[in-house]
């Protein structure tokens, strides 16, 4: 089939007998009014015992009821309703422990948690301010911490750059 090239074959390979369309009309109309040979059947070819459907029903009864008993799944059995109460026994103690009623507080944060928080995520004075109220910051802070000349004096010693002082 390789080797035939259909693309460069010319006839279409079927033929029809002369003068087939012109007396096409007249064969058909001719079979039509011809009897069929299915009218001449007086038969089924099927058959059927007498009285077969007025016992049919009794019969089908019988063969269920004749003692074979059909096997009952319970949907409701021991084993599956110990699993599923467990699971919902499992499940009622986990919401009942008190794991869900934990909540964070400022009294249970220790400062070392707050300082690493605020070192790990880069967060400036600014964004620090941001959050403080007014009134915090002027009662608070200046209230608390009492400056003296000691504490100024050891503070430029061990953190400030004296020559970047004197510069400015």
């Amino acid at each position: 089939m390789k080797n035939k090239k259909i693309y460069n074959i010319k006839s279409a390979g079927f033929k029809i007998p002369n003068d087939y369309f012109e007396s096409f009309n007249d064969k058909v109309i001719s079979k039509l009014n011809t009897e069929s040979p299915l009218d001449t059947i007086k038969e089924t070819g099927f058959k059927v015992p007498d009285n077969y459907f007025d016992s049919f029903s009794d019969t089908i009864l019988e063969k269920n009821l004749e003692g074979k008993e059909s096997k009952v799944i319970q949907l409701f059995n021991k084993r599956n309703l110990i699993y599923v109460s467990s699971i919902a026994a499992a499940i009622l103690i986990l919401f009942n422990l008190s794991i869900f009623d934990i909540k964070p507080t400022f009294d249970n944060l220790e400062t070392e948690t707050v300082e690493n928080y605020i070192i790990d995520e880069n967060i400036g004075s600014y964004e620090i301010a941001a959050l403080l109220s007014d009134e915090y910051i002027e009662e608070n802070i200046i209230i608390d911490y009492s400056i003296n000349e000691d504490n100024i004096e050891e503070y430029l010693l061990n953190n400030a750059d004296i020559e970047a002082l004197m510069i400015e």
